[in-house]
């Protein structure tokens, strides 16, 4: 198995480990206060793992893509980044 789908796959099953923990401290917690304090730092952890994601599938592409369509998929990284940081 290619090592790059390895490392995606691993850094999206710590994220999924880490969203479960998250819901149980939440049910732990019991307060609407506690619980949107830890959803808050979710939030920080949601984009960088869709950014280390989506690099390290640049990274295994890198070598099979010519710069041309590098460049186009780059943009699209982009946009999905300012459609999802976008306040």
């Amino acid at each position: 198995m290619d090592k790059t789908v390895i490392g995606m796959a691993v850094l999206r099953i710590m994220s999924g480990c880490l969203e479960l923990s998250a819901a149980l401290v939440m049910l732990r917690l019991g307060e609407v206060q506690k619980a949107l304090v830890v959803n808050s730092l979710l939030a920080v952890v949601g984009p960088f793992v869709l950014f280390s994601t989506t690099a390290i599938g640049l990274v295994g592409l890198a070598e099979r893509l010519s710069p041309e369509k590098f460049v186009w998929v780059g943009l699209g990284v982009v946009c999905l980044l300012i459609g999802v940081l976008k306040k």
